[in-house]
């Protein structure tokens, strides 16, 4: 049995006020190619459908047309929300779209919903599990000692009656620990989120979501399949794939990374401004391209990011990186700060953020803002 494993569409999604809609409908359809290709039994989109939990109607509009053209092949999806997605919302005319073979589970209520399918080596079950918040399931099982993100999954899935015999399949939208992360997502300070992989070890394989870049946590067979796009410049050097993942007898599982090629790459460029702008002439080079540029002249270029634009017009970002910028002085540490003036922390902070220090009228405003403070509150 062949099973595409896909995560972390992020439809709707906006990278640097750029709308990647254009970017998005044309790696579904070089994904809808390559499930045809590689005649696929099952598609398996592990959470983070849409980028916002109230998706624009364009978004819903290329994810309807995505599915219905699985659906049109009769080929089996099955869809679970991720932690930008609402639950309600995706879930909603889930049980008349599973007449279409398309399974979205609902809203986590204590059990987890499973699907199976069979082949010459028997039976295949898909677990789906959307992504678990320590509350959801504190609330859904009325348990108050779940208090971490590990606790809820564990007794989540200590719930699930597994047959060993069978090949079990787990989708799921968590942090497990250890993978590695990219700008790009939606970060838990502390790692307040992360779950441990040992968690996973009854499942066969483990489908995951939630993580953009591709890479497996322990074992192979657990298993982040990454974003089909890139969607921060600490990307800029993967290269994005589809996983397939073909499952023969009990035990029997191969991985293939499929390629992915957007209609639009993700670059960095690095050089003086004349550097910058001949490289345009390189042969290969794709000014088309979302481009991140790094200039090192020591002086800043008047209007440089518009005048850049005429040649690279999706141009994102435009930094500078030069003496000026290295300079840039840190805070001192906490046991120097009550030995310096209320102005001279706020000069340092200024300095800090833009790079250059107060004038004088500047230090006169802040010298008088202080002081009506001061005032204020003695």
């Amino acid at each position: 049995m062949r099973l595409m494993h896909l995560s972390d569409l992020h439809i709707g999604k906006r990278v640097n006020e750029f709308s990647m809609a254009e970017d998005q409908k044309y790696i579904l359809a070089q994904i809808l190619s390559i499930i045809d290709r590689e005649t696929v039994d099952g598609v398996v989109l592990a959470g983070d459908i849409y980028d916002k939990p109230i998706p624009s109607a364009e978004a819903v509009q290329i994810f309807d047309d995505f599915l219905t053209k699985l659906a049109d092949r009769d080929i089996p999806v099955f869809v679970i929300c991720g932690n930008h997605d609402s639950a309600e919302r995706l879930a909603f005319g889930a049980q008349l779209m599973s007449s279409r073979n398309v399974y979205m589970p609902p809203v986590y209520e204590g059990e987890i919903t499973s699907v199976s399918l069979s082949d010459d080596y028997g039976t295949v079950r898909l677990w789906l599990m959307p992504f678990l918040k320590p509350s959801t399931v504190r609330h859904a099982l009325d348990q108050e000692d779940i208090i971490t993100y590990e606790d809820a999954v564990r007794v989540a899935l200590a719930r699930v009656e597994l047959n060993p015999k069978e090949r079990n399949v787990l989708v799921a939208h968590q942090f497990v620990t250890g993978a590695s992360r990219c700008e790009s997502e939606e970060i838990s300070v502390g790692g307040v989120d992360n779950v441990d992989a040992s968690l996973f070890d009854a499942f066969d394989y483990v489908a995951l979501g939630h993580i953009h870049s591709p890479q497996h946590v322990g074992r192979e067979a657990v298993r982040y399949c990454g974003t089909p796009l890139k969607y921060s410049f600490s990307e800029a050097g993967q290269k994005k794939t589809a996983t397939l993942v073909e499952l023969a007898g009990k035990g029997n599982i191969t991985l293939k990374e499929i390629g992915l090629t957007p209609i639009r790459d993700m670059r960095r460029i690095r050089g003086t401004y004349m550097e910058v702008t001949a490289q345009s002439f390189y042969e290969g080079s794709n000014t088309e391209d979302y481009i991140q540029v790094t200039l090192t002249d020591e002086e800043d270029v008047p209007d440089g990011l518009q005048k850049l634009r005429i040649i690279y017009p999706n141009l994102m970002r435009l930094e500078y990186d030069n003496q000026r910028t290295r300079e840039i002085r840190q805070v001192e540490g906490s046991n120097t700060v009550e030995q310096k003036s209320e102005l001279e922390l706020f000069e340092e902070f200024y300095e800090l953020q833009n790079n250059q220090a107060m004038n004088g009228p500047q230090k006169e405003f802040a010298q008088k803002l202080i002081r009506e403070i001061r005032e204020r509150i003695s």
